[in-house]
């Protein structure tokens, strides 16, 4: 379908419904499960930054704290804001595929969110897996590269093993997948963790689960108001 004014209007606005719903969704399912555990974690890395400190008196006078947000409003404001711009242009992403590939109900919409899933989040998090403050990690320049690397092989070879019926490119694509794996993800020297074992598990899962939550409300809300919208005025 071409790519006309009012189809890309079309496209905006029905990522824009999609993406605000689906980051409220994340934003409620971050504030009650995944906040709460970064918190605890931040407890232990400000005790250890505290120890450290109490080494060298003068250290609060001379080292410029970078601005974050509060706990409170202004935390819950800044999730939701960057939550927001987040699933808009990840449903942007989608609408595109939309546009050359309609979806013909919800379910292809869900195959679609499945999809964002494993390429944004379930196969870079293989080798980078989510890690709560206070967690040692490689460069960050290494890992960016890992992971962008990571997110275009996965979806290059998604798009052979499900778009197209040749073994020979399904083959292609399966191996496009795995490469980064083989490769390696960038990994620190030595492996640290100011917060507990425990604590870094539940992290991980309700990181994976709330995702998932993401990517499937996502590619479903997504289908819907691509296909009901309008596309003329």
């Amino acid at each position: 379908m071409p790519l006309t004014p009012d189809m890309f209007k079309h496209m905006v606005f029905s990522s824009a419904l999609a993406g605000i719903a689906a980051a409220l969704l994340l934003s409620v399912l971050q504030m009650f499960w995944v906040t709460p555990l970064i918190l605890q974690a931040e407890m232990y890395e400000v005790a250890a930054e505290a120890d450290a400190h109490a080494h060298t008196a003068d250290d609060h006078t001379h080292n410029a704290v970078a601005w974050q947000p509060e706990d409170g409003w202004q935390r819950t404001v800044s999730t939701i804001s960057s939550n927001a711009l987040m699933a808009i242009a990840f449903a942007l992403m989608l609408t595109g595929a939309y546009a050359l590939r309609k979806p013909s109900g919800i379910l292809q919409g869900l195959a679609w969110g499945l999809a964002g899933y494993t390429v944004f989040f379930a196969a870079p998090s293989l080798g980078l897996p989510p890690d709560l403050p206070g967690t040692s990690t490689a460069a960050v320049l290494s890992r960016q590269g890992w992971w962008l690397a990571t997110a275009l092989a996965t979806a290059f070879g998604l798009g052979l093993l499900l778009l197209q019926g040749r073994w020979s490119l399904r083959l292609l694509g399966a191996l496009a997948m795995i490469t980064p794996h083989l490769l390696g993800a960038p990994q620190p020297e030595i492996v640290t963790s100011l917060a507990p074992e425990a604590l870094q598990t539940q992290f991980r899962w309700a990181s994976t689960l709330t995702n998932g939550a993401f990517w499937t409300v996502l590619g479903m809300l997504s289908t819907i108001t691509f296909n009901r919208t309008p596309n003329q005025p």
